[in-house]
This record gives C-alpha cells, sequence and structure tokens, in this order.
C-alpha cells in the first residue's frame, strides 16, 4: 500500500494516500484543535452526582465530554484526559469533542504522528504531486460527486450523512453505476458515523442483493458496519468517527475552509513579487493574523489582501503583483 503523503500547511494539515496520481483516500487536520489521540491536562467544571459523564475545560478554553469518570472525580478538580473523538460542527451548533481519564504522557501528535501511531508510512512532503486536490476539494465544497449516468448529493445532518442518488439511468443500472464512485468518495471524503445512502428503489430481491454484494466487496478493509438494502432502497452504514471529514469542514466551516485553501493557493505561487490575495470579505475576515504572517515568512515575500464582495467564497485567487 502507498505511503500516506503530509503537507503541513498554514492552518490547516493534509494528508492523502495516492494510487498512480489519483487520491484514494484524503484526511485533513486543523492544527490548534483537540484532536483524537492528544492528552491534555483539565478542569472537570461540571458532573451530575454519580454519573460516569461529564464536562471538561481546557486551558484553551475549549470543552469537552468526558466519559468513565471515577467515583471520586469531583467539580473543580484537575483531570487529564485523552480525546478519543474531535468536536464536529453541525448547523447551528457544534458537538463538543469526547474524551476520557487517560494516565498517559501529555500529547498533542501531529497528522503525520497520529499516521504514523495507526502504523502506516508517511512522508512529510512540501507539495503533493498533482493529484487532483483541488478537485476533491471542489467536491467536497459542492457536497457533489458525478459519475456516468449519474451524480451522488451528500448532505451533512446531525444524525448522519446523507447520500442522495440521482441520475437518469434505470433503477438498477443507476444503482449498480453509483456503487464505485461511493465507496470511492467515502474514503475521498475521510467520512465516518452513520452514512445513510438512498439508492433508487429495486423491487425485486436479486437486484438488492447484487447492489450489496458489489457494495461490500468494494468496502472490504474498511471498518464497518452495514444495513442490507431495504424495499426503499436504502442502505445504513455505521463507522468510527474520530474527526469531521472533508465534507464537514467544507460545508459547515466553509469560510475557515476556504481561507485555508487560499493560503495552501498563495505557498504554490512561483512568479517573483508581493503575494496578492483576492477574496470575498467573509474569507478575508477568516484569514487570521498569525497565517498572514507565516505566510510572509514561508514565501519571503509582502503579502498584501484585497476584497472582492463579488467573488463566491471558494473562488478567492492569489498571484504575485510587481507594483
Amino acid at each position: 500500500m502507498a505511503d500516506w503523503l503530509v503537507e503541513e500547511g498554514i492552518g490547516e494539515h493534509r494528508a492523502v494516500r495516492l494510487s498512480g496520481d489519483r487520491i484514494i483516500h484524503a484526511r485533513v487536520e486543523w492544527p490548534g484543535r483537540l484532536a483524537a489521540g492528544h492528552v491534555a491536562d483539565a478542569v472537570l467544571v461540571s458532573r451530575a452526582a454519580g454519573a460516569p459523564r461529564g464536562t471538561v475545560r481546557f486551558a484553551s478554553g475549549e470543552e469537552a465530554l468526558v466519559d468513565r469518570l471515577p467515583r471520586d472525580a469531583s467539580e473543580g478538580a484537575a483531570i487529564r484526559v485523552e480525546i478519543v473523538r474531535a468536536a464536529i460542527g453541525e448547523r447551528g451548533r457544534t458537538k463538543l469533542a469526547q474524551a476520557r481519564p487517560s494516565d498517559k504522557e501529555l500529547a498533542s501528535p501531529t497528522l503525520a504522528e497520529l499516521l504514523q501511531a495507526e502504523g502506516h508510512a508517511v512522508r512529510v512532503v512540501h507539495r503533493f504531486p498533482e493529484c487532483g486536490w483541488d478537485e476533491l476539494v471542489d467536491e467536497a465544497l459542492d457536497g457533489t460527486v458525478t459519475f456516468a449516468g449519474g451524480s451522488l448529493l451528500f448532505a451533512p445532518t446531525p444524525a448522519m450523512t446523507v447520500v442522495d442518488i440521482d441520475g437518469a439511468l434505470r433503477p438498477r443500472e443507476l444503482a449498480l453505476a453509483a456503487v464505485v464512485p461511493l465507496a470511492d468518495a467515502i474514503r475521498r471524503f475521510d467520512l465516518g458515523g452513520s452514512i445513510g445512502i438512498d439508492f433508487p428503489t429495486l423491487q425485486a430481491k436479486a437486484d438488492r442483493r447484487q447492489v450489496d454484494d458489489a457494495l461490500g466487496a468494494l468496502l472490504a478493509g474498511w471498518p464497518h458496519e452495514r444495513t442490507a438494502m431495504n424495499g426503499f432502497g436504502f442502505v445504513q452504514l455505521v463507522a468510527r468517527l474520530e474527526r469531521p471529514s472533508l465534507l464537514h469542514l467544507a460545508r459547515l466551516s466553509r469560510t475557515g475552509f476556504a481561507a485555508r485553501r487560499l493560503l495552501r493557493q498563495a505557498e504554490r505561487v512561483a512568479e517573483p513579487g508581493a503575494l496578492l490575495l483576492t477574496c470575498h470579505p467573509a474569507v478575508q475576515a477568516a484569514l487570521r493574523r498569525e497565517w498572514r504572517e507565516k505566510l510572509a515568512r514561508r514565501a519571503g515575500r509582502e503579502v498584501r489582501i484585497a476584497a472582492d464582495s463579488a467573488l463566491a467564497l471558494e473562488a478567492g485567487f492569489a498571484q504575485a503583483v510587481t507594483s
């Protein structure tokens, strides 16, 4: 299996695994947030009497739900915990990170270190080879993956990520044509948790079984549980959820995702001159001062920002200017 390649970008670490020149797995982490595998000291700020669950607060101000609390842990006490699931933003709210008590050494592993801890071979690179990263980002921002004869429409909801399959093919042919791009997108978007897939309704049990078998074969090696397709074409997948997917970051933190994408584009500008980043005002507001300063240090040149309200959030661009 190919190595994971990791770019440690400004405000965003991203990892890909390639087959040839195409991404088959991807993962994104935004440094500065608690991630699964982090071990940190916190304060127990709330706990119902005798309950095994409570809430802890870290020095950064971020809070997490903690489970498996010892009986003698009281509110206000210091406690060391390990993060088992990062916070996940949803429309209108954020699911707090989840943690459990730990006696491990303090740790804030990078994305590369987390992948290594999972047993993967990892190479940190300055820049990915040409592999379609921007195309993957576009798919995540749009929530749509097209294939011959149809499309997959992804919608993250509080309960699950829902995938609708649409197209002009006959129901059986459309369902079978969707299986390969669906299994592909699950890995490329780094989806986890509960995933509901709305296939076309197939009346014949043999047709439903054929789709089930094809999906099972393509998802072999991806740890999950799966229901058989019901009479309405619905299939549910359940996988371990440790972090927000590319889809969640792109759809529910759109300005932050767009700002980080613009910074990556700026780092790739080769022409001489000052760097000019042109973007929507909301994206400009998301470009933190420390990110702009880091970009200037990395590039060794002046960084300028120009706001253009006519641009879409994801349509920002970077260029070199000499005046």
